[in-house]
């Protein structure tokens, strides 16, 4: 995939040019990812509704392996017995969402190449 390609601002709702979307990046890393290119934000709770049951170590992964900063931002939210708990929410900064998005891109070039 061309740079010009992998480079392309994202919609709310899709990687404009590739059409990479959380229904169909091939793994839980591109799954994430799509998601915050795309203007998302997660919390480790919200994260587990596409597949993502350790949403901290997924961030990880991406700034350590593809070097994306994040930006976190911690809040509370109530659980299912009546107290709080604390979390971070994460999202992509704007100065990295063509970082992302090749980053992306790259991720389901590969995948399919091998399949």
């Amino acid at each position: 995939m061309d740079k010009k390609k992998a480079d392309q601002q994202a919609s709310p709702q899709v990687s404009q040019r590739n059409n990479i979307t959380v229904a169909n990046a091939p793994t839980k890393l591109s799954r994430v990812l799509a998601h915050l290119v795309a203007g998302g934000s997660l919390n480790r709770f919200e994260a587990e509704r596409i597949g993502d049951h350790c949403l901290n170590s997924t961030i990880s992964a991406l700034a350590n392996n593809w070097g994306i900063e994040f930006k976190r931002l911690p809040e509370r939210v109530p659980t299912h017995w009546g107290k709080d708990c604390d979390v971070i929410r994460y999202s992509i900064p704007q100065s990295q969402l063509k970082r992302a998005q090749r980053a992306l891109a790259m991720m389901v070039c590969d995948r399919r190449r091998a399949a």
